[in-house]
């Protein structure tokens, strides 16, 4: 499941890799996954799909 997130390593919007739906501490929804370009951990806060 390709989802775009912002890098802000690379400052671009991405496919994220391997992006899977999580919980935050506070119960919000979230995507997560990681930057195919320099590997960095990204977040969309409040998709989850």
């Amino acid at each position: 499941m390709a989802v775009q997130m912002y890098c802000v390593k690379c400052r671009q919007k991405r496919d994220a890799e391997n992006a899977e739906a999580v919980t935050m501490k506070n119960g919000k929804p979230a995507m997560k996954g990681k930057c195919p370009v320099c590997g960095t951990g990204m977040y969309k806060i409040g998709a989850a799909s």
